[in-house]
């Protein structure tokens, strides 16, 4: 068993414990797949060519025939994350599972996420389903293939199921697990309240209890990122005149957002490299021949929680507007593995008021209202996004809405360089405490609209040059007076900046003339900021009384002498973040730590080195590792730094990356218009098979902070080409 480091690891792992954890246990089948799996012959035109580093370059006739070789080629790396994605959007995880995933498909059903996606797929655009249902397609064809990884009763996956599966997960980006958590945080009634043979309950405690318990291994209270990084340079402040844009999202390293590389290419003008998330039958950010974009994970206050005036006479009767209104109610069937092939069904009422959905916990009848709800049209808008050429085509993908939340960053061809806080934050009147329970009794804060487009935060083509976000404040985007204004923004947008986003404005700024190797260097950048919470935080450890214990008075003269530098090489670095990590917000405010935690934490991890290494000052790379398979190297970087690493500690008392920098994209147009990318993704390409080449073969270049060209010329493909293939070949 490995010792989890104390460090706020929920925004970090998030969906990646929802169903990345145990996944493995989805691939026994149970029965036999069903017939008719496989397309006719001549349905679908595609071929896979992966190159010498495993990428697969999908080229198709249609886009549909692309989005089916995705699918295909995908599953070739990664299939067991896929699938539990699905079966998690299905609300089916338990069945599969056992009681574990009951919570996610308590929340599934909780959320009315079939009936949002039964309403809503049949009104998207043809060509959006075409894609969808091609998808589905070429999963069906792989699992027919490969009966003895699927999970038969899953299938046939279908077209809306690839829909249900970002109506599922978009909700977790923003928040709405952790305000399930909190609303049940006092736990479930006395065992002797509820009867085990109760049918709405599972062992005794009532199924919403399940959040509870299982969260840590669910991680449905858990937001699916820490962070991320986004720089767009013009050519008024890069060296040659070219455009530059870096892709940088911090993602869990293994799971279902965890990212993947894929060229899609296809003879209607899809010609797009980039990251996708298993499930996902397009490039969810990267960048096509003329443009490109990054996300970054925002906090916009999507979420508003109500509390129910309930008739004493009748739980089910809620007041608003000075009448009685009768509650909605529903009946969530949980379908749970027990032993072997043996399942039962366990009912639990659900419930909605005009609100949006209703929980009961030890406090009170809270309702939920949540921005995006019944919002079904995400793949459409990314489709747009891949589709567009130029940036007024770009920008009026986004203007869809219907991707609820993240900063994005955009760069093209033409040299325009942009910055979106993208959000669909409600519009809500002054006067009451939007951050707080609110009053459920009346229509004045029952908000029923989103403000506008061009009321949101956004900044295009600044004097200064460049724009950058890294998770912070949209108020910080660049230097001079552009920056968006606080006092004309919406309410409901964080104001907070991150060591990240100091350190980039920094550097950004000091620099009037960057090449392409300074911009690696900025991405790649080690140190805390002389004013950020971790440099406050040092200061405080300097000027603590002087510790009784010997050993924590020479841990503390050694801390205090710490440069806030994280390389490799650093001696003091590791004593340094393993004391004060734990008091970073990484995923949001913490409260302020006592001279007496700083104290402890401090004693702790000095005792910690002194057993594990025998000293207190190790090189930093000595105990930052990337392990994988048979690979062990060591890593600078650290939590909240551009070069952002998280970990978990292990038995030896290394810290093991499981989170942080992964899949990095980085792409210049010059001045004549061509074009030059290179990536890195923290493994490889072979997410899940360990016999595979490319298993691991780009951990030796994403530790060494070096990356590879990406080819999306079919020539520059075929000169590295190490297979060509049809799905089923």
């Amino acid at each position: 068993m490995s010792r989890r480091w104390p460090i706020r690891l929920a925004a970090l792992i998030g969906v990646a414990l929802v169903l990345g954890l145990t996944i493995a246990v989805l691939t026994a089948p149970s029965s036999e797949l069903p017939a008719g799996l496989v397309p006719p012959e001549g349905t679908y035109d595609v071929r896979i060519l992966r190159d010498s580093w495993g990428v697969p370059h999908i080229f198709g006739r249609t886009d549909a025939d692309v989005a089916y070789g995705l699918a295909w080629a995908h599953a070739e790396d990664d299939f067991e994350t896929i699938q539990g994605s699905l079966v998690a959007a299905r609300g089916r995880l338990a069945a599969a599972l056992g009681k574990q995933g009951a919570a996610n498909d308590y929340m599934v059903q909780l959320l009315r996420v079939p009936e949002v996606v039964a309403a809503g797929y049949p009104e998207l655009p043809a060509d959006v389903r075409a894609l969808c249902e091609a998808y589905a397609a070429g999963l069906n064809h792989f699992a027919a293939r490969h009966p003895e990884q699927a999970i038969a009763w899953a299938y046939p996956i279908r077209g809306d199921d690839v829909v249900a599966g970002f109506v599922h997960k978009l909700p977790l980006f923003f928040g709405i697990d952790a305000t399930l958590t909190e609303l049940f945080a006092d736990g479930p009634p006395p065992a002797d309240e509820t009867s085990s043979a109760d049918p709405r309950s599972l062992e005794g405690a009532p199924v919403e209890a399940a959040i509870l318990r299982g969260r840590d291994r669910l991680g449905l209270e858990l937001g699916p990122v820490a962070g991320s990084n986004t720089f767009a340079v013009g050519p008024a402040r890069s060296a040659d005149g070219s455009t530059m844009l870096l892709i940088n999202s911090h993602q869990p390293w293994e799971g279902p957002v965890a990212w993947y590389e894929a060229h899609l290419r296809s003879e209607q003008g899809w010609d797009m490299v980039g990251g996708v998330f298993p499930g996902a039958p397009l490039i969810l950010h990267g960048h096509n021949r003329t443009l490109g974009w990054a996300h970054t994970v925002n906090k916009p206050d999507l979420i508003d929680v109500y509390e129910l005036e309930i008739d004493p006479e009748d739980p089910y009767r809620y007041r608003f507007d000075g009448t009685w209104h009768t509650l909605e109610e529903e009946t969530a069937a949980i379908e749970v593995k027990l032993w072997g092939p043996l399942r039962w069904t366990f009912k639990r009422p659900v419930l909605w008021s005009v609100h949006g959905p209703v929980v009961r916990g030890p406090r009170g009848t809270y309702a939920l209202r949540f921005a995006s709800y019944g919002e079904v049209g995400h793949v459409e808008q990314w489709y747009r996004m891949n589709k567009a050429r130029t940036f007024d085509e770009w920008q009026a993908a986004m203007r869809l809405r219907a991707v609820p939340m993240f900063n994005t960053g955009y760069a093209d061809r033409d040299g325009n360089v942009y910055y979106l806080y993208n959000a669909s934050l409600p519009r809500r009147t002054a006067g009451y405490p939007w951050a707080q329970t609110l009053p459920g009794d009346t229509s004045a804060t029952l908000w029923t609209e989103t403000v506008g487009f061009d009321e949101l935060p956004q900044v295009l083509n600044p004097e200064s040059g460049f724009v950058q976000n890294c998770n912070n404040s949209p108020f910080a985007t660049t230097l001079g007076p552009e920056n968006p204004s606080p006092e004309d923004a919406p309410i409901g947008i964080e104001r907070r900046l991150t060591n990240r986003g100091r350190r980039a404005l920094e550097l950004l700024g000091a620099d009037a003339s960057i090449t392409l190797e300074e911009l690696d260097a900025i991405k790649y950048d080690t140190a805390y900021a002389s004013d950020s919470l971790m440099a406050g935080l040092v200061k405080r450890v300097r000027d603590l009384p002087a510790p009784d214990d010997l050993e924590t008075r020479r841990a503390r003269d050694e801390l205090a002498a710490w440069d806030l530098g994280t390389e490799a090489d650093n001696p003091r670095a590791a004593l340094a973040i393993l004391t004060l990590a734990p008091f970073l917000p990484i995923t949001g405010e913490v409260e302020r730590p006592t001279d007496e935690a700083l104290v402890a934490s401090l004693a702790q991890t000095a005792e910690r080195l002194q057993q594990d290494f025998g000293r207190l000052t190790v090189p930093w790379g000595e105990v930052n590792r990337l392990r994988r398979g048979t690979i062990d190297l060591p890593l600078g970087g650290a939590p909240d730094v551009l070069r952002a690493v998280y970990g978990e500690l292990d038995d030896d008392g290394r810290l093991v990356g499981l989170a942080g920098d992964s899949y990095i994209l980085r792409v210049a147009w010059g001045p004549d218009g061509s074009l030059r990318s290179e990536s890195i993704h923290q493994y490889g390409s072979a997410t899940q098979d360990e016999t595979s080449p490319h298993f691991a073969d780009q951990a030796e270049l994403f530790a060494e902070r070096r990356m590879k060209p990406v080819w999306m010329d079919e020539a520059e493909i075929r000169a590295h080409l190490t297979r060509e293939y049809r799905p089923g070949e």
